[in-house]
C-alpha cells in the first residue's frame, strides 16, 4: 500500500461531504444536482476506470423509452400504472438530459425508431397492431404526441432490408452520441466544482455514527459524511444483497458504408437486438437473451456465439448482399432485475443507492441520479 501524503489528504480528501461511487450518467447527474442546489457541498466522485467503465460510454446511444413488444411484455408482467409510470420517468429523464446537456452537445437526432418483424412473426405483429391505439392513448399525455406508434411498412424498401415484413415507427424516440454525452456531463460536473478521481476501485463501504468510510483496493480509507452508490451493473460487488443483476451486451460497429440508406434506431426481438446508423456506419448490438446464462456477468468480453448471431443479422437482414467490414467490437455491463424500475433508496442512514436502470440508462439515468441526490440532502 502506498500511503497518502499529508498534501494529498489535505488537498483531495479532507472534509468531504459526499462521495459518489461511479461516474456514469447516474453518478454525474447526482453530483450536478447536489452542487446546483447546495453549491458549497464538497462532492467527490470515485471512478474505477480511466473513463466511466460500465455502460454509460458503452451503450448504443438510443434515446428511447420502449418498443411496442417491450411495452406489451411489461404489461403482461406488471400493472398498467407501473408500466406507464416507468414510461413517464424514462420520458422525463430524456427531457432532463437534453435540457441539461443540450441537443447540440449530445449530437441528438430525432429520426424516430422502428421495430422490425420477420414474416414468421406475423402473429406477434398482429398483436402489436391490435394494441397500438391503446398504447398511443396512454402515452399521448406523456409525450404530447397523439400517435406515438404508427405502421411504417412503406419504409422497408427505402432501408433496403431483406426478410423483414413489417415496421412500426415510434415518432418520439431519437439517438445521440454516447461519448459526447458523457464528455459534456463530465464538463458540467467539473465546472460546478465536483471533484472526479479516476483509477480508484472501491472495495467496501461502511456506515457509522461519524459518517461513511470507503475502503479502496490500494488500501486507502476515505471518509465522508454521506455516500451514493451509483455503479449499476456492478452494484452487487459493494451491496451483494441488492436485487441488481449484471447483464453483458456485446456491440459492433461497421466501417463507413457509402450511400447507406438506413437512418434512425431499430429494435428487434423485444428490444434484445438493436441497431442504428452512426453517420455512415451501422452500430448493432444485443442478443444476450439467446445466451442468458453466459451473458449474466459483470465481466467485459466478446464471445463467438454472439458475434456469429449479430453478423448473421447484419448480413442477412440489415445490409443484405453487401460485403461489410466490421471495424470494432466492445461490450458493456447493464444492471437489471426482476423489475425494470430503478432502485433508489437508503441502504443505511448515510448511504444511498441509485441503480438497476434496466438497459434504459440514457433515458432514466439523469432522473435516477437526481432522485438519489435528493435522499442525500
Amino acid at each position: 500500500m502506498i500511503q497518502r501524503s499529508y498534501w494529498e489528504w489535505d488537498t483531495w480528501f479532507r472534509d468531504t461531504d459526499i462521495i459518489i461511487v461511479g461516474s456514469g450518467i447516474v453518478g454525474l447527474s447526482a453530483a450536478i444536482f447536489l452542487k446546483t442546489h447546495v453549491n458549497n457541498l464538497r462532492v467527490t466522485i470515485l471512478e474505477n476506470g480511466v473513463l466511466p467503465s460500465g455502460a454509460s460510454t458503452r451503450n448504443a446511444g438510443f434515446a428511447c423509452f420502449g418498443s411496442v413488444t417491450e411495452l406489451l411484455d411489461d404489461l403482461a408482467q406488471n400493472s398498467e400504472n407501473e408500466v406507464f409510470d416507468l414510461i413517464q420517468k424514462r420520458w422525463r429523464g430524456l427531457q432532463n438530459l437534453r435540457q441539461l446537456a443540450g441537443d447540440t452537445a449530445l449530437k441528438y437526432e430525432a429520426h424516430g425508431s422502428y421495430e422490425m418483424f420477420k414474416p414468421d412473426e406475423n402473429a406477434t405483429f398482429d398483436e402489436c397492431m391490435a394494441q397500438i391505439n391503446f398504447l398511443n392513448k396512454k402515452i399521448a399525455p406523456i409525450t404530447g404526441e397523439k400517435e406515438t406508434f404508427v405502421l411504417a411498412d412503406e419504409q422497408i424498401p427505402t432501408f433496403a432490408f431483406s426478410g423483414i415484413s413489417h415496421l412500426i415507427l415510434n415518432r418520439s424516440e431519437g439517438q445521440l452520441h454516447t461519448g459526447q454525452m458523457m464528455k459534456t456531463l463530465l464538463g458540467i460536473a467539473r465546472e460546478k466544482g465536483v471533484q472526479i478521481l479516476n483509477g480508484i476501485k472501491v472495495e467496501s463501504i461502511t456506515d457509522s455514527s461519524t459518517g461513511v468510510l470507503i475502503h479502496t483496493k490500494n488500501g486507502w480509507e476515505i471518509k465522508a459524511q454521506k455516500a451514493l452508490v451509483a455503479t449499476n451493473g456492478f452494484t452487487r460487488r459493494l451491496l451483494p444483497d441488492l436485487r441488481v443483476m449484471p447483464a453483458r451486451n456485446q456491440v459492433l460497429i461497421t466501417q463507413t458504408i457509402e450511400n447507406l440508406p438506413i437512418k434512425g434506431c431499430f429494435h428487434y426481438d423485444k428490444g434484445y437486438v438493436y441497431f442504428r446508423n452512426v453517420g455512415k456506419r451501422i452500430l448493432l448490438g444485443g442478443g444476450r437473451n439467446r445466451y442468458q446464462q453466459q451473458e449474466s456477468t459483470d465481466q467485459f468480453g466478446i464471445t463467438q456465439n454472439i458475434q456469429d448471431y449479430l453478423k448473421k443479422m447484419l448480413r442477412e437482414h440489415i445490409l443484405p448482399n453487401q460485403n461489410v467490414e466490421i471495424e470494432r467490437w466492445w461490450s458493456g455491463i447493464l444492471g437489471i432485475g426482476e423489475r425494470k424500475s430503478p432502485i433508489v433508496r437508503h441502504i443505511s442512514e448515510n448511504i444511498v443507492v441509485a441503480a438497476r436502470l434496466g438497459g434504459m440508462g440514457v433515458a432514466i439515468g439523469t432522473l435516477t441520479g437526481e432522485q438519489g441526490a435528493r435522499l442525500l440532502l
